[in-house]
């Protein structure tokens, strides 16, 4: 019996199921369920909310989700050996727990879940990026989760709360902090997971903000931040070129000097850039 359920520790879970974490999915389990329960708690109020996770592997954040009291877990899951695992969890916690078995990129999760949303989710490495940006940057804000609580690299998670000037500052702090607060939340050693990865990771928490901190289209504006930063230390003429002919007028108009750098150019001036190519 574990310290938050009454289900067997993660160890026993992974012997019984024969599960290992597999490199080319991305995995990485954790063990410690004291430590998953304090992931969760970094979620918030979880009491009134239905909660996605992806990757739930074993289903040490799960537990701790459904322990913290969500309302409901959507878990999507792309690796079918974790399935039984995650049926046992369901059947400690009825009807509150969904497990959908398939690819996080592929799957309408809003189909299966009803407002509000949060998002938490120890996330596969090799596909953690691109489903932040995707949960950034749909057409109309807000977006269907209120806050998401996701484990990264430390260094990924280090981008996503950088700030101008700095060597991580890039796309990922402005696709995150144009429309919402992000914050590192906790850290946590390699030794902590199973396999231990070369790196540190963080969990990241970020509150979805009620509008945008400047208007910009999210297309445009992702467009243009991916051709900035494509070449670190370049010009911002020489790094936009390929955007429009006139790309040194432009960015004379919105108040930016052609020899600046990406790095060295605030959310508020890519948003007015951006609005450039729509107006």
């Amino acid at each position: 019996m574990s310290a938050i359920d009454n289900l067997p520790p993660l160890r026993e879970v992974i012997a019984s199921h024969q599960l290992s974490a597999r490199k080319s999915l991305g995995q990485n389990f954790l063990l410690d369920l004291n430590l998953t329960a304090k992931i969760a708690r970094q979620a918030g109020d979880l009491g009134d909310c239905d909660v996605l996770e992806i990757g739930p592997g074993p289903g040490g954040l799960t537990r701790g989700l459904l322990a913290q009291g969500a309302r409901k877990v959507l878990a999507v899951e792309k690796d079918r050996r974790c399935i039984p695992a995650l049926q046992d969890i369901a059947a400690a916690y009825p009807g509150r727990l969904e497990i959908i078995e398939g690819d996080a990129l592929e799957i309408d999760a809003m189909a299966h879940l009803e407002s509000p949303v949060r998002v938490a989710a120890n996330l596969p490495y090799n596909v953690g990026t691109e489903l932040l940006v995707r949960w950034l940057t749909p057409p109309t804000w807000p977006p269907f989760w209120q806050s998401l609580t996701l484990m990264f690299q430390r260094e990924v998670a280090e981008r996503i709360v950088a700030q101008p000037g700095s060597k991580t500052y890039g796309r990922l702090a402005i696709l995150a902090q144009w429309r919402s607060e992000a914050r590192i939340a906790m850290s946590l050693p390699p030794g902590a997971f199973t396999p231990p990865p070369k790196v540190s990771s963080a969990v990241v928490h970020l509150t979805a903000l009620p509008e945008p901190r400047f208007p910009a289209n999210a297309k445009t504006l992702e467009r243009v931040v991916a051709a900035a930063f494509n070449q670190r230390r370049k010009m911002l003429r020489a790094a936009l070129k390929g955007l429009a002919p006139d790309i040194e007028d432009r960015l004379l108009s919105v108040g930016l000097r052609p020899t600046d750098r990406a790095e060295q150019v605030p959310l508020e001036g890519f948003c007015a850039l951006a609005r450039s190519f729509d107006s």
